[in-house]
């Protein structure tokens, strides 16, 4: 198998921890490309119609695409227990919950880096942070008793949100009254998995 990947995407990195942490990094070749929605890679095309990345490139069918797609199929594979049937809703109301910050976060990045700066739009980015806020909070008020749980997706997808948010809006302070999160991170942060496949 292939993944069509770009080291900077978090969506990208949700998956590569997967692989490292279900045992499966050494099945699937990981393929770098340089992508953006304003010129998209011929290779991510071809893999995914919509131009987005991470895509994966099966032996035995399409392509499959959707960072969460790939994600509960490589589990499926490694034996199932990064979204376990017992919390099965837990796990993926709380992934969701960071594909939302990370799809914020990045609309935000995407504002500043490839709008003209004429065209930019304050109250767009503000609204944005505004979403991911609001999740932050809800995570600190209703999640840490998951989180503090058996590793499953939801950790790994919370876990590369907030790498995310240090990587690119580390001046909006999201550590700033989530004091449960921030000692939940500084333990995740540090696993093999995460320093391995931290954005430079």
């Amino acid at each position: 198998m292939k993944l069509i990947s770009s080291p900077l995407s978090p969506f990208v990195r949700k998956v590569r921890v997967l692989l490292l942490e279900s045992g499966l990094a050494d099945h699937v070749e990981v393929v770098e490309v340089a992508t953006t929605p304003l010129e998209t890679d011929p290779q991510v095309a071809a893999a995914n119609p919509l131009g987005k990345i991470p895509a994966l490139i099966r032996g035995d069918g399409p392509a499959i695409y959707d960072s969460r797609v790939i994600t509960r199929y490589l589990d499926a594979r490694a034996g199932g227990r990064f979204y376990p049937e017992a919390r099965l809703w837990e796990v993926l109301t709380l992934e969701a919950t960071a594909e939302g910050i990370l799809e914020a976060a990045l609309s935000m990045t995407y504002e500043a880096r490839l709008r003209p700066e004429a065209m930019r739009y304050a109250p767009w980015v503000e609204g944005q942070w505004a979403k991911a806020a609001r999740a932050l909070n809800a995570v600190e008020t209703r999640w840490m008793s998951h989180l503090n749980g058996p590793l499953d997706m939801s950790h790994i997808a919370m876990g590369c949100a907030l790498g995310y948010l240090d990587f690119r809006h580390a001046a909006r302070g999201w550590r700033s009254g989530n004091p449960a999160l921030v000692d939940w991170y500084a333990g995740f942060s540090a696993r093999a998995s995460m320093t391995e496949t931290a954005p430079e």
